[in-house]
């Protein structure tokens, strides 16, 4: 905050979360201190860099008027992230009944006589806003995977991260992973093949369990048939 007798200027240092290729805006607060109307003008000593709306206008007495300065996006960041860029604020007191459309730069002529009141503003780049977390709350079932609580009530995110993590390393390794599905298909057919082999073993017991016997059901149908149930299972269970 400043200490001039016409205007109030907040804040003196504009402060921009600087992200690469994106627009940032930062607002000026003017505040008349005084019970005339103030004229002001908003100088930059990088006016392409800048857009300032409105660079002039009038503050009507004990009021407070908003200027947005919008930096352009940056295509490179300075490598100590400082910024030498620099801002002038100028008032003046106005006529009555003068509006914004009227405000000419000889109000500000130091030359013409007229008592200007100026104003140094320094331009400084601040870390842009953390995103919210991933983590959601909430305890249905099917929800995303949330936070652990302690017993102090203190949320940890560990059982967050375990998830992040071990889905990231299923998508770096997808040789494993083809690797593990070849596998399982060549268990899933030596399978089939034995099952196919013990069925055609199993047919050939039959006929001739006909031929042999005309009741009963031998011991070693009922061993394969066992068996063959077995397989299955594992087979199932594989796939």
């Amino acid at each position: 905050m400043s200490n001039s007798e016409l205007l109030t200027v907040e804040p003196l240092d504009l402060q921009f979360p600087f992200e690469l290729k994106k627009q940032i805006s930062c607002s000026l607060y003017l505040t008349n201190k005084t019970d005339n109307n103030v004229a002001f003008k908003v100088k930059t000593t990088n006016p392409k860099k800048y857009c300032v709306r409105p660079n002039t206008g009038v503050v009507l007495p004990r009021s407070t008027c908003e200027v947005l300065v919008t930096m352009q996006a940056q295509k490179e960041a300075p490598s100590d992230m400082q910024c030498k860029d620099k801002f002038l604020l100028q008032g003046v007191i106005a006529s009555p009944g003068v509006s914004a459309k009227e405000v000419t730069p000889e109000m500000f002529s130091k030359e013409a006589g007229h008592l200007v009141e100026e104003t140094k503003l320094r331009v400084t780049y601040v870390a842009p806003p953390r995103p919210p977390s991933p983590v959601h709350e909430g305890s249905e079932e099917g929800s995303s995977p949330r936070a652990s609580v302690s017993d102090n009530g203190h949320g940890s995110e560990f059982s967050f991260q375990k998830f992040s993590v071990d889905k990231a390393e299923a998508q770096e390794n997808p040789s494993e992973a083809r690797a593990l599905i070849t596998k399982l298909t060549e268990e899933k057919q030596s399978a089939i093949q034995l099952n196919n082999r013990l069925q055609r073993e199993l047919d050939m017991l039959r006929r001739e369990s006909k031929k042999s016997q005309s009741g009963g059901i031998p011991f070693m149908y009922v061993l394969l048939v066992g068996l063959i149930g077995l397989i299955l299972g594992y087979i199932m269970k594989r796939t």
